[in-house]
């Protein structure tokens, strides 16, 4: 087994579980994952649906594990019948929340500036916001995707400013989510180099920092190698992390060096 490269960094593994679980189901998953030793050099986090994050805050009081939401409003509060606010995610315990993902973009239309305004309402509450970014299929082919990119990147920084050095990104390629399509090892090492040179464009030398993580179609049978490369700082899962098993042995994975 190939020695995991990753700067002296520590990984992070994200679970996004969509609109996927019930609460006797997480419950066992909790159950199963609190009896797992995990290494000081990963950052495990769960992204549950909303109705279940009461499950989180009781069942992970004492745990590594953390958790945070699938998506925050913008606004602080007022009549905007279902959402659900910064505030009322840290009244859950929630650390994080991912902002931008692409199923936000393109089902409720999304746009760079919302995804902005929701990743800038995460950091004022003190929570750590994911920003998912990714290109089509067709972005890709035609070249376009790292226009995409730094369009979706430029939103947010002119939003958030010098705050973007406390934010995650999650690299997701549009293309490969849940569609078992894996992107090249040069084209996630490529993809992620141009995100790290973004991100170092904006000034300041915390941005050297900020995690890129890469998500689209991650299993156990792919992450070690993923993970290996050059700016590849964790991942965002998604149907893997569904299964305790399959997430623990993903976890065992990225524990050895």
């Amino acid at each position: 087994m190939e020695k995991l490269e990753n700067g002296g960094k520590e990984y992070i593994v994200a679970a996004n579980w969509k609109m996927n679980m019930s609460a006797k189901a997480i419950k066992s998953f909790l159950e199963e994952m609190n009896q797992v030793e995990i290494p000081k050099h990963l950052r495990t986090i769960i992204f549950p649906p909303y109705p279940y994050l009461n499950i989180f805050q009781k069942m992970l009081r004492y745990s590594r594990i953390t958790y945070g939401a699938q998506d925050i409003a913008k606004e602080e509060k007022g009549a905007y019948t279902g959402e659900v606010s910064a505030d009322m995610l840290i009244d859950m315990g929630c650390s994080y929340t991912l902002t931008g993902h692409s199923e936000r973009r393109s089902y409720y239309a999304e746009t760079p500036e919302i995804v902005a305004e929701k990743t800038r309402a995460a950091i004022m509450h003190s929570l750590t916001p994911v920003i998912c970014i990714g290109e089509t299929l067709e972005q890709r082919q035609s070249g376009r995707y790292k226009e995409i990119l730094k369009a979706q990147l430029d939103a947010v920084e002119a939003s958030v400013r010098e705050s973007m050095g406390v934010c995650m990104i999650a690299y997701e390629p549009v293309w490969a989510i849940g569609t078992g399509v894996i992107p090249k090892i040069s084209e996630i090492r490529d993809t992620h180099k141009f995100i790290h040179e973004v991100l170092i464009s904006y000034g300041g030398t915390y941005r050297k920092t900020v995690p890129i993580l890469y998500g689209g179609s991650v299993s156990e049978k792919n992450v070690r190698e993923i993970a290996s490369v050059k700016y590849v700082n964790g991942f965002l899962i998604g149907g893997a992390s569904l299964n305790a098993e399959r997430f623990k042995t993903i976890i065992k994975l990225l524990s050895v060096d």
